[in-house]
Parts: structure tokens; C-alpha cells; sequence
């Protein structure tokens, strides 16, 4: 099948739609993990541009996490499967107990992948008018304590998690002064507050990134987010935390288990 030239244009947006159509070739199965992209000189034939051109393409394609360069080799689609959210085992107290991880650390290494994260900012801040709405406290005030947390796998940036939580829980703790939760993570904090999650809602939505959210993630041009509100609710059905999470689209997946009501 013949490829797609690209169109008259400079040589960056010409580079782009190069790793444009390769990219839809790699998600439409046309090339599988393992195989081997063709030449520069045959990419660059194929779309009709300079092989310089084709090869800032696959520069792209590398820097996406699409494929891999092997000295002498070529280059080779990566074999990487999406990172599954599981949405309610990943707050499960057992699963808390047996393994002493946050619910991110614990759900990445359940899936053969190395876990990684840090807290970038934390401080007690005027709620967003939608977060002091679920959390019920003032959207005047300084009333919750804003923790907002990097997450990756296997070394690339896989999600942005900023986590609110009411000044009235977090004040003279640790989850308003650092990163220093201990075994458990957050949520095992949260359980000897009194505040043992029990229900969880999460509402979710795409969107297009934003420029900090593009370079933060390694986004490539035209790459969504998925956005999930999540709000942790107690044994009495209050809430104590949300935490909106920012994934990048082509390397997450949702995987929900749910009782349906009657």
C-alpha cells in the first residue's frame, strides 16, 4: 500500500506528519510491537521528503515512547501495554496491608512495571469552587490542603495527581507538611483520622492537554488526557479527599468492577 506524501509544507510541520502517519500505522496494527520501521531512506521515499526529515520523525516517535533505536538493528515499535487503572481493588485495605504501597506504586507493580513518584508542591490553598463543593468546606478560604504528585512508570511520566484535602483532617499531620506518610501511604493516614475509604466516586472526562501538561508528560502533538475526579468517601459516607488525575490517553486504561443497583 502506497503511503501518504506529505504536504508542501516547512520542514517541522512536514516532520510531523510523518511521525503522524506512523504513529496511525503502529495503532492501526499495520506495524506490531517488535517489528522494524523501514529505512530513513525508504520512509523518506515513501513520503516524499528529505531523509533528514524522516529521521526527526522517528526522533519523535523515540522521544513519544512509540518505538526504540537499536545501534546497527533499526528501529523496532516498543512492546508496551497500557497501565491499567483498577478502580476499586486499588483502595482495597487488604491490599494496602499486604503490601505497605500506595494504591499507584501497588497497581504499577502488579503489572510487571517499575513505580515511581514524587510530590512536587504542597500547601494549604482556596479550594477550586468544584473541589470545596464535594469536600462541603468554605470556596473562600484557604480550607484544604493542596498535595500535588507526579506519578511514573518504568521511568515515563504516566499521570499528574492533585489531591485536596480539608484543612480540618490534614492540619498538624504529616499530610499537610511533606511526603513522609510512612507504611500504607495516604490512605492508611487517612484510616487512623478515622477516615477509612469505603466508597469512592470518580467522574470521567478528555480533554485536549495543556502546554505545562504536554511538556510535563511527554505528550506528543494530538495526544489527549483522560481527567478522573476522584472523591474518597468514608465509613460514613463523608468526604475526605479528591484527587483529580491527569493521564495521558495512549498509555492509560480504566478497568472498573461494579455492583449494580437494584
Amino acid at each position: 500500500m502506497s503511503e501518504k506524501k506529505v504536504s508542501a509544507q516547512g520542514a517541522g510541520t512536514a516532520s510531523r506528519q510523518v511521525a503522524a502517519a506512523l504513529r496511525a500505522a503502529i495503532e492501526s496494527g499495520k506495524y506490531q510491537p517488535g517489528d522494524r520501521l523501514p529505512s530513513e531512506r525508504v520512509l523518506a521515499s515513501d513520503h516524499g521528503v528529505a531523509r533528514n526529515t524522516a529521521r526527526e520523525a522517528v526522533r519523535q516517535l523515540a522521544e513519544a515512547g512509540l518505538v526504540t533505536a537499536h545501534h546497527g538493528k533499526g528501529v523496532f515499535v516498543r512492546t508496551k501495554p497500557r497501565l491499567m487503572r483498577f478502580g476499586q481493588w486499588r483502595y482495597s485495605r487488604r491490599l494496602r496491608e499486604e503490601t505497605g504501597l500506595s494504591p499507584f506504586h501497588a497497581e504499577v507493580a502488579a503489572q510487571d512495571r517499575v513505580p515511581n513518584a514524587f510530590l512536587k508542591e504542597i500547601g494549604r490553598v482556596v479550594p477550586p469552587p468544584e473541589i470545596a463543593e464535594r469536600l462541603n468546606v468554605s470556596p473562600t478560604e484557604a480550607s484544604v490542603v493542596r498535595r500535588e504528585n507526579w506519578y511514573f512508570a518504568d521511568d515515563e511520566p504516566m499521570q499528574v495527581g492533585v489531591t485536596y484535602v480539608p484543612w480540618s483532617i490534614a492540619a498538624g499531620t504529616e499530610l499537610r507538611a511533606g511526603d513522609n506518610l510512612g507504611k500504607g501511604d495516604l490512605y492508611a493516614r487517612f484510616a487512623e483520622l478515622g477516615h477509612e475509604i469505603t466508597y469512592t466516586r470518580e467522574e470521567v472526562t478528555a480533554r485536549m492537554p495543556t502546554l505545562d501538561e504536554v511538556d510535563g508528560l511527554r505528550l506528543p502533538e494530538g495526544v489527549p488526557v483522560l481527567v478522573v475526579l476522584h472523591t474518597g468517601l468514608d465509613q460514613d459516607r463523608r468526604p475526605f479527599e479528591v484527587t483529580q488525575f491527569t493521564m495521558r490517553a495512549d498509555y492509560s486504561g480504566l478497568d472498573y468492577t461494579m455492583k449494580v443497583d437494584d
